[in-house]
């Protein structure tokens, strides 16, 4: 289905590949919320085009429960986003389809709490004309003085995090600054089914921006490449390592290397 206007419409940075895959996470709800919608790219705002609007969206993603699928597995779990979505969420364990190398989280972080945490913060973010760049302490909402780290899937909280540009390990010393919890939980959710494209170089991935409206099936190879769009831009990022040890990761800030060929 096409419409001439986006009945919704998202600021993006597409320098930073959490969003860009927040961006794809969003269409993937809207899809499962109104069958047939569409998603493209124009300039920095990513349309969506649906009867529905971004308000029903928010209010259905933090009514929807996410739940672990193995409560046994407190840092890798899969998880399940209940109704009306009702996806599965388990890309992470996939070492077919490139998914295990997108992976930034390792160690003692419990990734259901972290995307239980952040999925329970976009009540704020859905109030902000950008609720992309909604930054805030993220609390755990089942222990409300217990603070909760991210994923790392933002560039703006990666960058930071990386000890050869500001001296020091802020993990090491458990540091605490502010999350963006639309990105980090959306972009766990784009990533179920969008990839981005593996390059020679080892964690470096590129992604594809399209531009013309598509829907969830069409968009996830124009992402990745293998459908090249004439009027598309290719952005390249590093999954870099932001500890000593060489286990936690972060997406860092992406660079354009031209259209999509």
């Amino acid at each position: 289905m096409s419409h001439p206007i986006p009945n919704i419409t998202v600021n993006v940075d597409l320098t930073n590949p959490g969003q860009f895959f927040a961006c794809c996470g969003l269409l993937e709800l809207a899809d499962r919320l109104w069958p047939g919608a569409e998603g493209a790219f124009q300039n920095a705002v990513f349309c969506i085009y649906t009867p529905g609007t971004l308000t029903e969206l928010w209010r259905k993603v933090i009514e929807a429960r996410l739940e672990s699928l193995d409560p046994s597995d407190e840092t890798a779990s899969a998880m399940q986003l209940g109704a009306p979505f009702d996806l599965t969420l388990d890309w992470w364990k996939d070492q077919h389809a490139g998914g295990r190398r997108l992976k930034v989280w390792a160690g003692s972080m419990r990734g259901v709490r972290i995307a239980q945490a952040m999925k329970a913060a976009i009540i704020h973010a859905a109030k902000q004309d950008r609720p992309l760049d909604f930054a805030a302490v993220i609390y755990d909402p089942d222990n409300p003085k217990k603070k909760v780290e991210p994923f790392y899937f933002d560039a703006r909280r990666g960058r930071s995090a990386q000890p050869i540009d500001i001296g020091f390990s802020p993990d090491s010393l458990s540091l605490m600054s502010v999350a963006y919890p639309a990105v980090e939980f959306l972009c766990l959710v784009g990533l179920q089914r969008f990839r981005p494209r593996a390059t020679s170089q080892r964690r470096v991935f590129d992604y594809h921006v399209w531009r013309t409206p598509l829907p969830p099936c069409l968009a996830t190879v124009a992402a990745s490449g293998l459908v090249p769009m004439a009027d598309g831009i290719v952005y390249r990022f590093e999954n870099a390592f932001r500890t000593d040890q060489e286990k936690h990761k972060s997406f860092l800030p992406a660079t354009p290397q031209g259209v999509s060929r």
